[in-house]
């Protein structure tokens, strides 16, 4: 669902509803999935605009996963993933939307950002390093650049994916359980769990106060719903822009 009110995240459900088949659902994914690879190409080709796809969740919401799984039938050469994380020093030498900037994607191209500048509107509140005054500058500078951007060709795709505490732990105590994903664990992860309750409350202060380019709450118990909703989406959104191969442009054949 797209937001661009203040939410209560705990009134949304995680899950895909009961009345859904499974199998259905997974063979639907595969054709968006065959439809998304074709209107990338043709999007890429035309050049005319770009694609950012922001992706926020709690540790173990599965944002790797949906890039690898959904994004991963567009061509690589016409894609960046980037992953924020703590700010370097020459980073925090600049404003806090410095270094995002300057990964944001060119025409054709699409990038996805695996966390963004929003995490410095969460996490730095949940550790005290931003107050709500300076937070709120902040939802100002974040709407006005991604304004700008849209402004200036680039689309802009929002996911919140939405997992349930329960979800998570189940999902963080398997990457202890699972020695192929040992790799994966990280002992901040349940640190940061301890302060769901206040991710919670600003993430809906974030959708609330940075919803000029909606946000799309992603229900993620369930990767088979969780990959068709995102998959249908980015067909939806590439459709809007209509992309076409662009005319052969040549001489060669003249006589």
């Amino acid at each position: 669902m797209a937001t661009n009110k203040l939410i209560k995240l705990k009134k949304i459900s995680t899950i895909a509803p009961k009345s859904l088949d499974r199998d259905k659902i997974e063979a639907k994914t595969l054709k968006l999935l065959s439809e998304l690879c074709e209107l990338q190409r043709k999007f890429t080709a035309e050049a005319k605009k770009s694609l950012l796809i922001i992706i926020q969740g709690m540790d173990a919401s599965g944002k790797d996963g949906l890039t690898r799984d959904v994004m991963g039938v567009i061509n690589p050469s016409a894609m960046n993933v980037i992953s924020f994380k703590t700010p370097t020093k020459e980073e925090l030498a600049h404003d806090f939307l410095w270094r995002v900037h300057q990964h944001t994607p060119g025409k054709g191209r699409v990038h996805i950002f695996n966390r963004s500048h929003y995490e410095d509107v969460l996490i730095t509140r949940v550790l005290d390093l931003v107050d709500n005054k300076t937070a709120k500058k902040h939802f100002q500078s974040i709407n006005d650049f991604e304004e700008h951007l849209e402004r200036n060709g680039t689309k802009i795709v929002k996911l919140y994916l939405h997992i349930s505490k329960e979800e998570q732990k189940e999902s963080l105590t398997d990457r202890i359980e699972d020695d192929r994903k040992y790799w994966k664990h990280n002992d901040g992860d349940w640190t940061t769990r301890e302060h769901w309750n206040e991710y919670m409350k600003y993430y809906e202060e974030v959708f609330a106060n940075c919803s000029k380019v909606d946000w799309h709450i992603i229900p993620s118990d369930q990767n088979w719903y969780k990959e068709y909703l995102v998959a249908d989406l980015l067909v939806k959104t590439l459709k809007k822009i209509k992309p076409k191969y662009p005319a052969l442009q040549t001489e060669v054949f003249k006589k």
